[in-house]
């Protein structure tokens, strides 16, 4: 199975259930984008040892946006509205909550580089 494939079938719920499946996934996927962007923003605050807060940041911007668009792929899979059980305002949870992750990862990277300038 292809990678593209397969996000296509997670974002409908296809593996593993219900159409619910998919929107968990993709608020897990932003949940945990945004503890590591939490994290490497902490690390980039310090003077010492940046090296992590950069890979902490990188991880924290790809990790946002696979869970963005697994949750727009969600979004545009689903039939039904709010209320129908298909996981659609799970689905529009976790848009803002990849983002986070993304702008997070970002915020820390700048720190890193600004860290890095002043050294």
């Amino acid at each position: 199975m292809s990678a593209s494939a397969a996000l296509m079938a997670a974002a409908e719920g296809g593996i593993i259930g219900d159409g619910r499946t998919g929107a968990n996934l993709a608020l897990a996927v932003g949940a945990f984008g945004l503890a590591i962007g939490r994290l490497a923003l902490a690390r980039a605050g310090r003077r010492i040892s940046t090296g992590k807060a950069r890979a902490g940041g990188l991880a924290a911007i790809v990790v946002g946006t696979a869970g963005t668009v697994l949750a727009v792929l969600h979004l545009a899979t689903t039939s039904g509205g709010p209320g129908t059980g298909n996981g659609l305002v799970g689905a529009v949870v976790a848009v803002p909550l990849g983002l986070g992750a993304v702008l997070l990862g970002r915020r820390a990277l700048t720190r890193c580089r600004r860290a890095a300038r002043i050294a």
